[in-house]
């Protein structure tokens, strides 16, 4: 019974919301109707306020204009600033047109917005719309979003740069392009490999080329019965005698010329070193067949790998002369007789 009420009560309130609907008109035709009654009955009146409606509506159109050319010379001259900041302290142009361009954008919306604004015209649902929709496509592109802000941050911090050898998410090679959501390096066996700036800000890159000095080591296997002493001294005539190891008494200031390293970056935290340590031999350890030596120098970073590679071939064929021989697994066998 109850049930049957609810249902006679709900169909009467829906009769009576038809019959409202039915008898109210349209509001904007209800507007226009009243308005057009208001011109018959005191024109007069009608007419003043329309004109200051019009006049109204007129500065507020006007404010909007002048709001409007003058953010635009504004943002001009903000890009221009940024474009001169960006030239004076040789920023990548990578970075340098990513970030000029977002300013523009954000204050060319903001813009936009400010001037409807001054309209009358409420903004909060346009306010809402922009924010729904870079809302929708950032969960759309959170992949390439990710990737975009790696870039951000590889192009803002500068781990390396275009021209460095690295290696990174087991890829090694010469970095050849730096872009906003990707890098691309080129390996030694000639591939370009493009790897996406999320993961590579995320993960662990060795650069190789990060500072202008290196130090090279190598260890230098012997056999047991040689003169230590003697075996150190050799080494360290070989490499003395390569013009290309830092002696310990060079002149830094004049390498970090040569090398042209600006002042900025020698202001850089732990980029400058005050002296090159003088090249160093000192035995290693002593192993079950051989004892070996710990060999290190410094050089160029550019001289890196032909001093590594040239002087290991002259510790084989100019110890062994001198007698130290170097070592290799073997048993010695003793025969006793009866």
């Amino acid at each position: 019974m109850l049930l049957l009420d609810d249902l006679q009560n709900l169909t009467v309130a829906a009769a009576a919301v038809q019959e409202q609907q039915r008898l109210t008109p349209d509001s904007v035709r209800q507007g226009a109707r009243q308005m057009i009654e208001y011109a018959r009955t005191d024109p007069e009146g009608f007419w003043q306020i329309f004109v200051e409606k019009i006049t109204q509506f007129g500065l507020k159109l006007l404010a909007a204009l002048l709001i409007l050319f003058i953010g635009i010379w504004l943002i001009r001259w903000i890009k221009s600033l940024l474009k001169r900041m960006f030239d004076k302290r040789n920023t990548e142009p990578t970075i340098a047109s990513f970030v000029t361009s977002f300013v523009s954008i954000t204050l060319s919306v903001l813009l936009v917005v400010i001037s409807i604004g001054t309209l009358g015209v409420d903004t909060t649902s346009l306010a809402a719309l922009l924010a729904a929709g870079g809302l929708a496509i950032g969960m759309a592109l959170s992949g390439t979003v990710q990737n975009f802000a790696g870039g951000i941050m590889l192009l803002a911090f500068k781990p390396f740069k275009a021209g460095d050898m690295i290696e990174a998410q087991g890829c090694f090679g010469k970095v050849i392009e730096v872009n906003i959501t990707a890098t691309k390096i080129l390996t030694t066996d000639n591939r370009v490999v493009i790897l996406p700036n999320g993961a590579l800000s995320n993960g662990t890159i060795n650069n190789y080329s990060g500072r202008p000095l290196r130090r090279v080591e190598w260890t230098v296997s012997v056999s047991y019965g040689v003169d230590a002493a003697a075996c150190k001294e050799a080494i360290l005539a070989i490499l003395n005698s390569d013009a290309r190891v830092l002696p310990a008494d060079t002149d830094i200031e004049a390498l970090y010329r040569e090398l042209n390293i600006s002042a900025f970056q020698l202001s850089t935290v732990n980029y400058r070193m005050d002296a090159i340590p003088a090249p160093f031999v000192a035995l290693k350890s002593l192993n079950e067949n051989d004892i070996s030596f710990i060999v290190r120098a410094w050089v160029r970073g550019t001289d890196y790998w032909d001093v590594f590679f040239g002087l290991q071939e002259r510790f084989y064929t100019e110890l062994p002369p001198q007698g130290f021989t170097f070592a290799y697994p073997h048993v010695d066998v003793t025969m006793l007789k009866d």
